[in-house]
């Protein structure tokens, strides 16, 4: 009975410490394996970009008509339109080309004021009619030169507000393609030269990413670049990038 008492007192120590060691062991091994997946790895960004010129301008404006009562506002803002759309079609634009949105109606109102100064209320003031136009067109040249020479219209009494042009492509699904496929290959091709110069082997793909779009005017550099990407639509000239980072095992 007294030597199975001894030999558990120095049995259960010994389990114990070869447990430690075991363990510590397997840990080593562990973290040497990690650090060694880790360091034989290699990975690049590579970049494409490409200036293209748009192939859609879409141009708004609108007007407006003030009169005393609703039904001789409404009789003006026809007639303004009429005369827009005159505008247009003179100038080479095609009636599919040309959207009138529905007329917005706003009642007008005069503050009134005693002989002191101190508001007394307001009362009916007449009515605003707005009405917007949207020309979309593929005919660049000709909306850009309308846009800019609206004298003629104005001269005929309609209030219109022409604001600045937006300029879209409409193959900018393919350019992308496009681009992904230059930036992925620019990104090996660094891989490649990386691991001729060090004796490296390159093994397969761990972990690919791909960076934001950005559409810039042209020349305008990497200043215009926004995190979220950047879209401009406010220039005719514009220039697309992307990036692409790839990690390879070695």
């Amino acid at each position: 009975m007294e030597q199975n008492i001894k030999k558990n007192t120095w049995a259960a120590p010994l389990i114990i410490g070869i447990s430690i060691i075991i363990s510590c062991f397997a840990l080593a091994l562990g973290l040497a394996n990690f650090r060694s997946r880790n360091e034989h790895s290699i990975s690049a960004t590579g970049s494409a970009s490409v200036d293209f010129e748009s192939d859609l301008i879409i141009w708004r404006g609108s007007f407006s008509a003030k009169a005393y009562t609703s039904k001789e506002a409404y009789r003006q803002i026809e007639q303004d339109a009429d005369r827009v759309y005159e505008y247009l079609t003179d100038n080479d634009i095609d009636d599919e080309e040309i959207i009138f949105s529905s007329v917005d109606i706003t009642q007008n109102y005069r503050d009134n004021y005693d002989v002191n100064g101190n508001y007394i209320g307001s009362e009916p003031d007449g009515y605003t009619l707005t009405q917007s136009v949207t020309v979309s067109s593929s005919k660049i040249d000709t909306v850009e030169l309308i846009s800019r020479d609206i004298s003629s219209l104005l001269n005929t009494g309609v209030e219109f507000t022409s604001n600045s042009p937006e300029y879209y492509f409409s193959g900018l699904d393919e350019l992308k393609l496009d681009l992904i496929d230059k930036a992925s290959k620019n990104a090996r091709d660094r891989i490649d030269i990386i691991a001729a110069n060090t004796g490296a082997k390159v093994g397969k793909l761990k972990n690919s990413s791909l960076g934001v779009f950005q559409i810039t005017a042209k020349n305008s550099g990497t200043n215009s670049y926004s995190y979220d990407g950047a879209f401009d639509i406010s220039s005719r000239h514009k220039t697309a990038s992307i990036t692409v980072r790839l990690e390879y095992d070695l």
